[in-house]
This record gives structure tokens, sequence and C-alpha cells, in this order.
């Protein structure tokens, strides 16, 4: 008996560790399903984001499902920039890295996409002002 008391807590792990996998494999097919056709799309822990006939949405994975927070035009683009996540207005430096949020500002509107990490947000933030540019 104390045999199997001293395995109980690893089948415990193992049955946590096999829920959690089962949960992030389906928010990634529910991200294949939502992304399908986008132009430019990113999933991170953060959120998931796309560009989609010149549309930009970010939405967040609750209770099963991809919940939209915003879209923006990406033709009212006016401005981007990179903004450190947790200092306030402070734009992110080259040599930052981790989490980071991107703006975008156009037509009196301005929303912040949350980025997991700072090397994909570059990335992002260029493609995005190619495709701006591409759409004017």
């Amino acid at each position: 008996m104390i045999h199997g008391l001293l395995w109980f807590p690893l089948l415990i792990v193992f049955v946590l560790l096999t829920a959690l996998g089962w949960l992030e494999r389906r928010r990634q097919n529910l991200y294949r399903d939502w992304a399908k056709g986008s132009e430019l799309a990113k999933l991170d822990g953060s959120c998931a984001a796309r560009l989609k006939e010149g549309l930009l949405s970010w939405s967040s994975f609750e209770a099963g499902t991809f919940k939209e927070k915003e879209t923006f035009e990406i033709k009212q683009l006016e401005l981007l920039e990179l903004m450190a996540l947790s200092s306030g207005e402070a734009p992110l430096t080259n040599e930052s890295q981790g989490q980071c949020r991107l703006r975008l500002i156009g037509c009196g509107k301005e929303i912040d996409i949350p980025f997991s990490d700072a090397d994909r947000a570059r990335q992002w933030m260029n493609q995005l002002m190619t495709k701006a540019r591409c759409d004017l």
C-alpha cells in the first residue's frame, strides 16, 4: 500500500500534464482555423493577432474560443510604436527583450497589441509597415 501511495502523486502530475497539453493543442487548432486566409498572423502567450483584408484584429483566448478585443483598419495607420509593457508610456529600446506592446495610432484611434517577445514584435512592426505602404 505504501508503494501505491508513492506513485499516486506521479499519476496526478501525469494527468495534469496531459490535460494541459490537450488544452494547448485545442488552442492551436482553434488558432489555425481563426487565422486561415490571413496575410499576417501570430499566436503567443499574450494574444492572437491577424491581418486579413486590410483589417488588423487581435483576440485573447478565453473559455475555449478566441474573443476579439479590437480591430484596426491598416489603411488608417499613421504611427506604429513599440512600447514597454509595464512602464507606462516608455518606448522600447532596441536592446530590450521580453514582453512589450505594439501601439497603432491612426484616424483618432489608438490600440495596443501585447507581445510576449520583443524580437517578434519588431518583425511584426516591419511587416505591418510594409503592408500599410502597399495598401496606401
